[in-house]
């Protein structure tokens, strides 16, 4: 399967191993096991897997989140203990990996691809067990393998996908996928979703300039950014189904009237694949709002 291929080329470029160090590039079980109820759970994006049985994780954050950083170092720590139980040797566990790709700054130094691990003060390696890789797609290209990547990853047009070229077999084979894809969907909701969150934040920033009093900063700020980011799902789902025709009133008003982001989420799927109005319907009853496709 050629996505495999790519997935397998894109983290030969990341990691800098031969293509053939990689044992497995397929979708693996997403949630991580939970040890309790009241422990919470972990949804990671990409599973893979390296010949020693390194595990890796692949996510992309289009928005900036609150303490993303923790947010990684939490899937990883899950990722390295979740396959050791009591009475089981320490041996069991395996390095890990977390390959995470912003679309938004992570910090103010230069280069868009870091790598961490841990070191002792003096850069002494104290264990290979955890590794972290960020990559950033608003800095600078500085000229190596990645660069391509990082070009394909910013493409927010069909023109833009049909400009890149490059030497790297991978990435064209990415173009290549990403063109048998509906493009123009993907690309427009994605690329007016960042528009959307980017005004909303402008506004919520102007908005707090304005306002002296401290409690309503806070207040004000959540507030602002949950029905910013509501806005914009409501949004991308009309933006979706208005390539079907003029849309229905009574799909306007569900829209419109939900709250709930979660649900949203999901009904922005089910916009994605629909091929008519009466699908679309057909996919909200039958999942009932529950399932994510």
């Amino acid at each position: 399967m050629r996505c495999e291929e790519v997935r397998r080329q894109f983290i030969s470029d990341v990691l800098g191993i031969l293509p053939e160090e990689i044992k497995s590039v397929r979708l693996e079980n997403t949630f991580l096991s939970r040890r309790s109820r009241k422990e919470k759970e972990c949804i990671l994006d990409v599973r893979i897997l390296l010949n020693d049985n390194s595990k890796i994780n692949v996510e992309l954050q289009i928005r900036r989140l609150a303490y993303w950083d923790k947010r990684s170092l939490f899937y990883l720590s899950k990722m390295y203990t979740e396959d050791l139980f009591t009475g089981q040797r320490y041996d069991r566990l395996k390095k890990c990996i977390v390959i995470s790709i912003l679309d938004f700054s992570g910090d103010q130094n230069a280069g868009y691809h870091k790598v961490y691990h841990l070191r002792d003060q003096e850069g002494r390696l104290y264990s290979d067990q955890f590794e972290v890789h960020v990559i950033e797609l608003n800095k600078e290209l500085t000229g190596n393998k990645l660069d391509d990547w990082i070009r394909l990853f910013r493409v927010e047009s069909e023109e833009e996908l049909e400009e890149v070229r490059s030497r790297n077999a991978g990435v064209m084979r990415a173009v290549e996928e990403v063109k048998s894809m509906n493009l123009r969907k993907m690309v427009r909701t994605l690329y007016e979703a960042r528009l959307k969150a980017q005004r909303d934040q402008w506004a919520i920033e102007e908005a707090i300039k304005e306002d002296s009093m401290a409690a309503g900063l806070a207040q004000g700020r959540a507030q602002g950014i949950a029905e910013g980011e509501l806005q914009g799902s409501r949004q991308a789902i009309l933006n979706l189904l208005g390539d079907l025709g003029e849309i229905p009133e009574d799909i306007c008003n569900d829209i419109a009237a939900e709250e709930n982001a979660d649900v949203l989420r999901r009904w922005l799927k089910c916009a994605a694949r629909a091929e008519n109005f009466e699908d679309y319907r057909n996919r909200i009853g039958r999942d009932g709002g529950q399932k994510a496709f």
